[in-house]
């Protein structure tokens, strides 16, 4: 069987090296190469051609999260595992909304991060202890509040909206998919996000992941 091809990126030398270093002990890996930036990643990817790319997010000029949306854009066999500082629930949602696989944070032993590469590259999900709390917490709250978690008041043209918005599609995007009009996709959106209680995508994504409507592979 061939070893699992694999991008880091990192705007650290001696933190990319590190990675480099650990991904590379395992002899089911095999790092293809390194990038600096988000721009060099997207570059890198279409020249080397990685099965899983290992993200950075705190990047200068284009971040972690767009340059894991470009990836996924251009090349969606391509998975992305952010291996980050952050464990926020801002930075988390928002990475799995550009299309990242897996979670993992930078202080988790050398094996969560070899082990998370390894399931993304079979398109299974990974998340950090940590990180998989904050989606736990982030339900039960809600649960607390006693707020309506039944989409069964969407119809269906709602709900198959609300799975591609989740999923990153622009309106102009459903609106080709669906061969509706954008003024069509901006009511139903509107209706969502009062039907919902909600006010940006950030919260449908995380409804979405809850209901099951898509799995995290799929953010």
């Amino acid at each position: 069987m061939d070893a699992v091809k694999v991008l880091v990126v990192d705007d650290h030398d001696v933190v990319r090296e590190g990675i480099r270093m650990v991904l590379s002990s395992d002899p089911e890996l095999e790092v293809v190469g390194t990038a600096s930036s988000g721009e060099e990643a997207v570059e890198k990817v279409r020249e080397l051609e990685p099965r899983v790319v290992v993200m950075d997010i705190g990047m200068p000029g284009l971040s972690g999260f767009e340059a894991t949306r470009r990836i996924r854009e251009a090349h969606p066999d391509v998975q992305v595992v952010a291996l980050t500082v952050h464990d926020s629930e801002a930075y988390v949602f928002q990475m799995l909304q550009a299309g990242a696989t897996g979670y993992v944070i930078k202080r988790a032993p050398a094996e969560d991060v070899i082990h998370a590469v390894k399931r993304a590259a079979l398109g299974e999900s990974v998340l950090h202890p940590s990180v998989a709390k904050l989606v736990i917490r982030d339900y039960l709250s809600r649960v607390e509040r006693g707020e309506d978690e039944s989409f069964d008041h969407l119809s269906e043209r709602e709900r198959e909206i609300l799975k591609l918005i989740a999923e990153g599609k622009t309106n102009r995007e459903i609106a080709e998919m669906l061969f509706l009009s954008i003024k069509t996709v901006q009511a139903h959106r509107a209706n969502l996000m009062h039907k919902l209680g909600m006010h940006d995508r950030t919260e449908l994504v995380k409804y979405a992941i809850r209901k099951g409507i898509i799995g995290l592979d799929e953010t």
